[in-house]
């Protein structure tokens, strides 16, 4: 149980740092002089970088079996009959 409430505050620290960062973009939004203009390479960028950073970051680290263990897992060591 300890460790439930122990996940349960560091998800609520979380929650509030997140409420807390929403609020403070909020008060510097209503303070900005001027509207932005939005301008597609910078949207685009920051809607694809990511997904393709975090795909080549996969692929980087993605291995393939060794011959003749297809099908086996390291993570799950499985019994042989």
């Amino acid at each position: 149980m300890p460790n439930l409430a122990l996940k349960l505050r560091q998800i609520a620290l979380l929650w509030f740092l997140a409420l807390g960062l929403s609020a403070a973009l909020v008060g510097a939004g209503r303070r900005w002089p001027d509207s932005l203009t939005p301008a597609a390479g910078p949207i685009w960028t920051l809607l694809l970088l990511p997904p393709l950073a975090m795909a080549l970051w996969l692929l980087g680290r993605w291995t393939l079996p060794a011959p003749g263990q297809e099908g086996q897992s390291e993570a799950i060591p499985h019994e042989q009959h």
